[in-house]
């Protein structure tokens, strides 16, 4: 009784649209005092999930993201990805693509990436006579590699959300493969769209020319190398890259482009400290859920579902697949991440899934969930951005969809994918 209280509460909250982390927290609240336990079980479960040291990443690579969003970075990587890509047909869509890839590995939001991006290159895509729909939908579906690179902070919640079951420096390792597949999805679907459409091919500039924006970006583009060298050597851990993460970005934009502005660093500082506050809010009321799913032995149940629903390890993959891809298209990311790892990893694990492939799978779920009505972040803000319905989006989304769940499947059965650079780079034994 007390497990449908628990799920029935918390969906009855969503569907009257009270938000995620406060729909979590109030079913967990109900089910508590319906069980007779003690109210203080509730700060206490609060505390000991945001009382964390390594939650001190967060922070710091979300503020290092909205400085690279609001200190002028995003104007030399979209140069740079117009003279490496721009000549081929549809080649402002291209250049999305790659631009987009680039900035989320400096930025490590699918959301900051949508934002810098979506407001260069939608209205540039537009003034030069490409459908509204396509240039929103190539930046809001490109954007999500973001999530899989060394500046996610949603790699942290997901490390600590596992139990201790997977280094985050072999998480940071294997994102770089998943997200190059990613791109080169998203990239196949950018040209073939642009094929159907007839959009014209633009003019490759000379290799000076690539050279100059080459040159000009890599200050941006060191940072990703900055945190994955300092993490891999051992030099520093995943929290204190973070740390260097927010000083070197604070030194690049500040004196080396010298185009950081004192209200933009406020700007920047505001909205960290605003999207820090949400997510430590949410890991708080997740700890409390977590509490409760293993006190009733939630994911044992799910497994026993699971199990007489098949034996066969892809088709348990698949199902998984399946229950992520729904829950995220109404719950956000980081509450995602929270509240089905405890639930999933095992089940995964027991079909013979490492964790750090189910840390990518996951991850890829949730970044669908971001582009994906109800909550949608990323397609509201592209939407917004380019002055268009969600309705007209959605109506020429599939080719980009498509590509995303290719990437998903590839990540999905192919282990490699996943595990080779954590196993090259690092000697991991999973």
């Amino acid at each position: 009784m007390e497990l449908i209280i628990l799920g029935a509460t918390f969906f009855g909250f969503l569907v009257l649209g009270v938000p995620v982390a406060f729909a979590i927290g109030l079913s967990a609240i109900c089910t508590i005092l319906y069980e007779g336990l003690p109210v203080a079980v509730i700060f206490q479960q609060m505390m000991s999930g945001m009382n964390i040291f390594s939650f001190l990443a967060i922070p710091f690579f979300v503020f290092s993201g909205e400085l690279m969003l609001h200190g002028g970075v995003a104007d030399k990587i979209v140069q740079l990805a117009k003279s490496l890509v721009g000549h081929i047909r549809g080649g402002l869509g291209m250049s999305n693509v790659v631009a987009c890839t680039l900035f989320g590995g400096v930025s490590g939001s699918p959301v900051a990436d949508v934002s810098a991006m979506g407001a260069v290159m939608i209205p540039m895509m537009k003034k030069e006579g490409f459908d509204t729909d396509y240039a929103v939908n190539v930046t809001t579906h490109a954007s999500l590699v973001g999530a899989l690179m060394p500046t996610s902070h949603n790699m942290i919640i997901y490390a600590l959300a596992a139990g201790g079951k997977v280094s985050i420096g072999a998480l940071i390792a294997a994102g770089l493969l998943p997200a190059l597949v990613l791109m080169v999805c998203m990239l196949v679907a950018a040209y073939a769209v642009a094929v159907k459409r007839g959009y014209p091919a633009g003019k490759f500039p000379g290799w000076p020319e690539v050279f100059r924006a080459f040159a000009a970006a890599l200050p941006g583009l060191l940072i990703v190398g900055i945190i994955l060298a300092g993490i891999l050597s051992g030099i520093f851990t995943a929290t204190e890259s973070a740390a260097v993460a927010v000083t070197y970005t604070i030194l690049l934009t500040f004196f080396i482009y010298r185009t950081m502005t004192l209200p933009n660093f406020l700007r920047a500082a505001a909205k960290a400290v605003k999207t820090t506050g949400v997510v430590l809010l949410l890991i708080g009321v997740s700890t409390m859920f977590q509490y409760l799913m293993g006190l009733y032995e939630v994911a044992d149940f799910a497994g026993d579902v699971m199990s007489k629903v098949s034996q066969q390890p892809w088709v348990i993959f698949l199902l998984i697949n399946i229950i992520l891809f729904v829950l995220g298209t109404f719950m956000d990311m980081a509450a995602t991440i929270l509240i089905c790892t405890p639930i999933f990893l095992p089940i995964a694990m027991k079909a013979g899934m490492d964790p750090v492939q189910f840390g990518m799978l996951m991850l890829i779920n949730c970044a669908l969930g971001l582009n994906t009505p109800p909550v949608g972040t990323t397609q509201f803000v592209g939407c917004a951005i380019g002055g268009i319905s969600v309705g007209a989006v959605m109506r020429t989304i599939l080719p980009f969809y498509a590509a995303l769940i290719a990437a998903l499947m590839f990540v999905t059965y192919v282990p490699a994918f996943s595990l080779w650079l954590p196993r090259l780079l690092m000697g991991y034994k999973g």
